[in-house]
């Protein structure tokens, strides 16, 4: 977190499948117009800090989903004709519960129970009493339901799961695929069941009909995305990053997006849920990267190791910008950090200002360590709800003016004057994308293409959303019209002898 830490380590030192991530789920009313679905009136119905995931339709009007509360995770009914009203079906607290569904035909929901003991079992849930009974031994990590007595689930196997289809009644199972994703869904209006099989290097939509027990293809996934949902017989719905897409199978054409949100608080679109009559969509979409960043933050300041250690991923890469390695993994972090506070009285760190462009976090940090004030600037890498990088720049450059030649290079830019404009770079001017690599060297380089962009783009315009200054180094959040689009990147500056010399680009 702190400048001041590398000098301090260096005086000192002469599982389930299911990742607690922080999302929400959202539910839409959903028709189709046009031949297209529509979606409106947005309600995020978890609203909560923690992890809240699986949403499964009730009926049109209710949906169940796992959520956090007292340190575990229990089931909860959302109903929309109740005003929107919320109930707790389960409070177990021998452990917690995940992926719950209605078990067809009865007045009851089935869903997968982590024991403390460690004990991973399905189980069924009376909705009026709340009690409880295995359903399986089977160590399940997901399922469906076929009919009242038949389940279509994922086992647990080694580093892998398989498909098998269980006969309740008889308590027997069989393997009928190996190595599938999480995505299980009754395809309407058939005998068939969909899974995504993960065998390949492409995923791959598959049909299983658990009578005859045949296989079939029925299509790539979109970018190895295995949550989907059907819309019907012939149209699935899959998520990506922040887009909702369709693929009408009929028409046999390429996925096309739905909706894109530009929300900061909607990322990776997951768990996709339609209900039963296609009145209602939801899904779950994890928080933005800037949560995880402010939580680790704070975490800091309270000397809480714990808190703290929680938020990087368990391969974390800590690093001086570009990326020189500085150490990797959380337990080396774990350690580091414990020297830290342990020898270290007094530590805080102020974000003063903050830069957000998807997964990357940009800090602008003023720290005070047992009485020293630092400077420093923090890249903050996110994915999966974890830290997967954290890259310090720190104001060690040669001391110059940095800001206004980066000021005056922005104004060529904008005037679309070429001479003014390749006059702020050093000959020999390298220009990346982060973290370290050349697209382009050699200011006769730059002036050939950006003389090119001058002259075809009349609309060519670019400011300045955010800026911060660091040394010799400037780190512009810039947005740029081109030819009708809008763009947006992150430029990392860096001035010597009162010219640029190099840019680093992260988009």
């Amino acid at each position: 977190m702190t400048r001041v830490l590398l000098s301090i380590f260096l005086l000192f030192s002469v599982t389930l499948g299911w990742s607690q991530v922080e999302t929400e789920v959202y539910l839409f009313d959903l028709e189709i117009k046009e031949g297209k679905p529509l979606l409106t009136n947005p309600k995020n119905i978890s609203n909560n800090n923690g992890y809240d995931n699986q949403p499964s339709f009730w009926n049109d009007d209710s949906i169940l989903f796992a959520s956090t509360r007292e340190d575990q995770t229990d089931v909860l009914q959302f109903n929309v004709k109740e005003g929107s009203t919320t109930k707790w079906l389960t409070y177990t607290k021998a452990g917690s519960e995940y992926s719950p569904l209605r078990i067809p035909g009865k007045n009851a929901f089935s869903a997968i129970r982590l024991d403390v003991d460690g004990l991973q079992r399905l189980y069924a849930y009376n909705l009026q009493t709340q009690e409880s009974t295995p359903i399986t031994d089977l160590k399940i990590g997901y399922h469906v339901w076929y009919d009242p007595s038949t389940l279509i689930a994922t086992v647990l196997t080694d580093n892998r799961m398989d498909l098998v289809i269980v006969d309740v009644e008889t308590g027997t199972h069989r393997i009928v695929h190996k190595n599938v994703g999480r995505s299980l869904h009754n395809i309407p209006e058939s005998d068939l069941v969909s899974f995504v099989g993960k065998k390949g290097e492409k995923w791959e939509i598959l049909s299983l009909n658990p009578t005859t027990g045949e296989i079939k293809k029925i299509i790539d996934t979109y970018q190895n995305q295995e949550d989907i949902a059907w819309l019907g017989t012939q149209t699935i719905i899959t998520g990506f990053n922040k887009e909702l897409l369709r693929l009408d199978l009929d028409e046999c054409a390429e996925w096309e997006t739905i909706m894109e949100f530009n929300q900061e608080e909607i990322n990776n679109i997951s768990r996709i849920a339609i209900s039963p009559k296609a009145k209602r969509l939801a899904f779950v979409a994890e928080g933005s990267p800037a949560k995880i960043i402010q939580k680790q933050v704070e975490a800091f300041n309270n000397r809480n190791l714990d808190d703290f250690v929680s938020c990087f991923s368990e391969n974390v890469r800590v690093l001086q910008f570009p990326d020189e390695p500085m150490y990797q993994g959380k337990s080396k972090m774990r350690e580091n950090y414990q020297r830290f506070f342990e020898n270290v009285k007094t530590s805080n760190v102020k974000v003063v200002n903050r830069i957000v462009l998807g997964n990357t976090i940009i800090d602008e940090e003023i720290t005070k360590v047992d009485g020293r004030d630092g400077h420093q600037v923090a890249i903050y890498q996110v994915a999966n709800g974890k830290i997967q990088s954290m890259t310090f720049i720190f104001p060690d450059g040669p001391l110059t003016d940095a800001e206004s030649i980066v000021q005056e290079q922005l104004d060529a830019y904008n005037k679309r004057d070429i001479e003014a404009f390749a006059t702020t770079y050093a000959p020999q001017i390298e220009i990346y994308s982060y973290p370290n690599t050349l697209n382009l060297k050699g200011r006769a380089n730059l002036e050939q293409q950006y003389s090119a962009l001058f002259e075809n783009t009349p609309d060519l315009h670019a400011s300045i959303k955010n800026r911060i200054v660091i040394g010799n180094k400037v780190i512009d959040e810039e947005t740029a019209t081109i030819n009708g689009r809008i763009l947006e990147a992150i430029a990392i500056y860096e001035v010597e002898n009162g010219e640029i010399s190099k840019v680093t680009f992260i988009q």
